[in-house]
């Protein structure tokens, strides 16, 4: 007896569940939080704007992707909140709690790392050495002002389980080799500190006021043996080994900011924020050996999947720069931004703001 054929409206819905199991894009997809707007997609094999994620007007800034890609967490600084979004459905499916001015954000596994600032005054901060910032700093102690946290989210439940504090203002997050400490850049009191992430206890302080003011960027390299960090107002990065002891401080371009590896660990790119370049070092000896033009106060940037491209979002210019990564030439600009913050991609690639 011969079998019956299957069913036509079986054929259809085995054929939509192919079609919606495959990625929406073949090279992938970049997502960009746009500090006046929403958060848009980019397709990465046309470097065309093709969608926009409706996230309540909540000035988005860090952002992530799960390792599976079925959702993306950002930090809205206005509504002081994370975001998590369906990325099959563009749907906002929660928002949870954080505190006062949600910036960085770290995905890994099923939680989400946030840092916060109770203390933030917003806006640009006052000059080092300045006499704004001499009364800044004094308010601060006479209101005895929080420092920043670093907020553990367990995205399965949904809620905010833990939280690691940090110091004034603290910016980067990175994570050690072993995954059991997680390393912050405080901006306000220019020093990296380390904590045991189970417990939150602070198991290290690294000063890097003798290199400048404000550390930013914080990169572990793909080998797990060194890190580097960008001083802001300093003009400098920074390499430390798996110890965290300073090995090397050299000279960048005009403002430091976003900071990243290659794939291969061979090459360290910075993001120069007023000095409108990505600048390029030999990882080794942290040599500058090339510069590539971009926009203006570009903070965050990052490789495609495939590493053929870096993508650099550029807050004060409304674009991101698309950069043929092997010789650092201009491919595209694309100018439909409003003032965008950070870039991730799915599939998850290297950047400022990720890592594979």
């Amino acid at each position: 007896m011969k079998p019956n054929p299957p069913h036509p409206a079986r054929l259809l819905l085995a054929a939509l569940g192919l079609i919606l199991a495959l990625p929406a894009f073949a090279g992938g997809v970049a997502y960009v939080s746009n500090q006046k707007g929403n958060v848009t997609t980019i397709d990465l094999d046309s470097f065309e704007t093709v969608g926009e994620i409706d996230i309540g007007g909540a000035s988005p800034r860090g952002l992530g992707v799960t390792a599976d890609g079925k959702l993306l967490v950002v930090a809205a600084r206005d509504k002081g909140d994370l975001v998590v979004v369906d990325l099959q459905t563009r749907m906002v499916i929660k928002r949870i709690p954080i505190g006062k001015n949600p910036e960085f954000v770290r995905v890994r596994g099923d939680q989400a790392f946030v840092s916060f600032e109770p203390a933030s005054a917003g806006g640009p901060p006052p000059k080092p050495g300045s006499k704004e910032a001499a009364e800044l700093q004094q308010k601060r102690a006479d209101e005895k002002e929080e420092p920043a946290r670093i907020a553990i989210v367990d995205l399965k439940i949904g809620k905010k389980t833990a939280e690691i504090t940090g110091g004034m203002e603290t910016e980067g997050i990175e994570f050690s080799a072993d995954g059991n400490k997680i390393i912050v850049t405080n901006e306000d009191d220019n020093n990296l500190t380390v904590h045991d992430i189970a417990s939150g206890k602070l198991l290290n302080t690294i000063d890097t006021s003798p290199y400048g003011n404000r550390p930013r960027g914080i990169k572990m390299a793909p080998d797990g043996k060194s890190y580097v960090t960008t001083i802001e107002f300093g003009n400098k990065l920074v390499m430390l080994d798996a110890s965290f002891n300073v090995v090397k401080v050299v000279a960048t371009g005009d403002t430091p900011y976003g900071v990243a590896f290659g794939r291969d660990g061979s090459r360290v790119y910075v993001a120069l924020a007023r000095g409108k370049t990505l600048q390029v070092f030999d990882a080794a000896n942290l040599t500058s050996i090339a510069e590539y033009p971009i926009g203006d106060r570009c903070w965050h940037f990052t490789f495609t999947p495939d590493d053929k491209h870096i993508l650099v979002a550029c807050g004060r210019s409304d674009d991101v720069v698309v950069l043929d990564a092997a010789s650092g030439k201009l491919v595209k600009r694309i100018a439909d931004k409003q003032m965008p913050w950070g870039i991730v991609t799915y599939p998850k690639s290297f950047g400022s703001l990720d890592t594979p």
